[in-house]
């Protein structure tokens, strides 16, 4: 027994001289550049968040967060190449809605959000504008449904990709009114919306931080807002429930994640630069007044929802048959 103590006790000193080196090598996070995959393309919600959170965290370290965009397939290029990342704390990306819908459309997927991701903090849940094209006759949820019924498949409408949070919004829409659209998906909201803004598509579910200058230009109607309740900066623009789709209710949401494994360390640090900010006044107004509304949870709450997202979906998923190759 005795002949055993030396070995323990210098296994216990390494453990713990490792330990500290570690929390130590923490606070002091980051010392080079951080890379920061944004899954979807320049212009839409998912960037304009990306780049919020980069230059947060670029300017509490003194360090360059830099953005990296990897749009395509519904936000899931990005996701699994964050995934699959050495978990160092040299790459950050992040979550979207997009994570919470794919488990429960695609029939095969390459990475698990839940299992391949280390959830950091939920920023925002964003509600998305019904909008349509101001040549499209239709001012309110009914007359939209209205006219959806009188010529079915006649209506087009966009998404950021098949299993994106608009593409899911309008399935959601089309079961539950019991309509039929056409949908085209983009690789990104910015390109959607142009081509919404030109008259190519007639309508789309869009986050409203990436239209509310172009309905406020009079380019785009807003028909309804996504969310159970009414989005504060629209006061006077009702819920997709209150125009008369009883029960609904949705959105998109953006968080900032890791590669699984990412030292616990560096992703408490990420947190709480993250979270102090967000909750700031000065913040909590310019999130509002881009579409966005204030999360700022912490991992463990943030990986709940997202679990808590992806059975949600996986319910409507099976109720709509909706699901992808």
């Amino acid at each position: 027994m005795s002949k055993k103590l030396p070995a323990v006790f210098a296994a216990a000193v390494t453990a713990a001289v490792s330990a500290f080196s570690f929390s130590a090598a923490a606070q002091q996070y980051p010392v080079k550049t951080v890379r920061f995959i944004i899954p979807f393309p320049p212009g839409g919600p998912t960037d304009i968040m990306g780049r919020m959170a980069t230059d947060i965290l670029a300017k509490a370290t003194g360090q360059q967060f830099v953005p990296d965009n990897r749009g395509g397939a519904g936000g899931n290029i990005g996701a699994e190449l964050c995934a699959k990342s050495p978990p160092d704390g040299y790459t950050l990306c992040m979550i979207t809605a997009a994570q919470g819908v794919s488990p429960a459309i695609y029939k095969k997927m390459s990475y698990d959000p839940v299992k391949d991701l280390a959830a950091i903090t939920l920023m925002a849940n964003l509600p998305s504008l019904l909008t349509v094209h101001p040549a499209l006759p239709a001012k309110t949820v009914k007359d939209l449904v209205a006219l959806a019924k009188a010529k079915p498949d006649a209506l087009t409408y966009a998404s950021t990709g098949n299993g994106s949070s608009p593409h899911m919004l309008m399935e959601m829409f089309k079961f539950m009114t019991g309509t039929k659209m056409v949908h085209v998906p983009y690789k990104g909201q910015a390109p959607a919306v142009l081509d919404q803004l030109s008259g190519q598509v007639q309508l789309a579910f869009n986050t409203a931080i990436s239209v509310i200058p172009q309905v406020e230009a009079g380019r785009l109607r807003a028909v309804a807002i996504s969310s159970k309740e009414r989005f504060p900066p629209m006061p006077d623009l009702p819920t997709v429930e209150e125009g008369g789709v009883k029960g609904y209710d949705g959105g998109s949401w953006q968080g900032v994640g890791a590669p699984a494994g990412t030292p616990p360390e560096i992703i408490r640090r990420v947190n709480s630069i993250l979270v102090a900010e967000l909750k700031t006044p000065a913040t909590r107004e310019l999130m509002l007044k881009r579409g966005g509304i204030v999360s700022a949870n912490s991992p463990e709450e943030f990986s709940a929802y997202l679990k808590a997202e992806i059975a949600r979906w996986t319910k409507i998923a099976k109720a709509a048959n909706i699901s992808v190759d």
